[in-house]
């Protein structure tokens, strides 16, 4: 049958991702499991759960996006870190609740497809998840030119599975708790809107600038630091019986929004982040941008990029054993009776 270059002629290439995908192929099969049963490229992908680890499985979903840091890789022209980003937010906002990923689903809609940003781009999703032994189980390319023009969108959605009594819910979080900071390396996903007005409109920033206050990096590069996938700390604590009674990922909303979501009611927190670093990033937005205190640490993490609520007596091994994993933790906070956070 001859090929009919209409839907080519209209904008839409359906050869082009089969072949730019040709050299992604082996790092996406990389990431497989044994609970696979058919090689991504089907029509759904099947996943079988491994029943004898567990009594009352309970499968953990999720689902984001990387939103406007897609702006600035498309201005710096680097798009494997972005691959990254999904996957380990996606990762993060499962392992809270103390499930391991299993699966990983990602969607690409992008006005023209091209290269090298869709190997870039599949490339950083396939390394992450084989860094957290989580299978690539499937995703889908739309290329829509009438609807992106030359921009693109990238979605992940994640599965893990918990047992149902392990389950991390911070209903046992109480007053004495310490609050465990652990670092971000800068902006993760969130707050790119802010940071590109303060960056680029304010200040009158380029993505190559290299302002003294980031020693050495330029904009983009502080602003494309890949997101940081905390799963191999939580997953040791819970190994190591630490008694780890809630966990806060920091995105949206930072320390004053996603905290409360995971506190019982009549408790509260306050925080005295002196001791954890901020990323050289946020003092300088902070300083172009005139942010105050209380909206910096709403709309960005500041340099917390994940909370843990530990008793007391196990707050020094909590940190210890963080700190062996690569990351680097402190206490930050205690929990009161009341409500809220509030931080110094």
């Amino acid at each position: 049958m001859a090929k009919s270059e209409l839907y080519k002629n209209a904008g839409v290439d359906i050869d082009l991702a089969t072949d730019l995908l040709k050299d992604v192929k082996p790092l996406l099969a990389a990431t497989r499991r044994s609970e696979m049963l058919v090689p991504v490229g089907g029509f759904g992908g099947l996943f079988q759960i491994d029943l004898s680890k567990y009594k009352e499985p309970v499968m953990v979903s999720s689902i984001d996006g990387v939103g406007t840091k897609l702006m600035v890789a498309m201005m710096m022209e680097k798009y494997d870190t972005v691959g990254y980003d999904i996957v380990n937010h996606c990762i993060n906002d499962i392992a809270v609740q103390g499930a391991e990923p299993v699966y990983f689903m990602d969607y690409i809609g992008i006005g023209k497809l091209r290269s090298p940003l869709y190997e870039q781009v599949l490339a950083g999703i396939a390394n992450a998840c084989k860094a957290a032994n989580c299978a690539v189980l499937g995703g889908e390319t739309a290329e829509m030119p009438g609807m992106y023009g030359n921009d693109f969108d990238l979605v992940g959605v994640i599965t893990g599975i918990i047992e149902k009594s392990k389950i991390i819910t911070g209903e046992k979080i109480a007053p004495g708790h310490a609050a465990i900071g652990i670092n971000s390396n800068g902006l993760h996903t969130n707050g790119f809107s802010l940071a590109r007005k303060i960056l680029f409109d304010k200040a009158g920033y380029s993505v190559n600038d290299k302002p003294a206050e980031l020693g050495g990096e330029s904009v983009g590069e502080a602003l494309l630091k890949p997101h940081i996938c905390y799963y191999p700390a939580i997953k040791a604590a819970l190994e190591s019986g630490i008694s780890l009674d809630g966990i806060a990922h920091i995105t949206g909303g930072g320390l004053y929004d996603n905290v409360p979501r995971i506190l019982p009611e009549g408790v509260g927190v306050v925080f005295d982040v002196k001791d954890m670093p901020v990323p050289p990033i946020f003092k300088l937005m902070v300083e172009k941008g005139e942010v105050g205190h209380e909206e910096a640490y709403r709309v960005f993490n500041m340099g917390v990029g994940m909370v843990w609520f530990v008793p007391e007596a196990e707050a020094d091994k909590a940190v210890e054993l963080i700190n062996s994993k690569g990351f680097k933790a402190c206490r930050i906070g205690e929990v009161i009776a009341g409500s809220g956070v509030v931080v110094k």
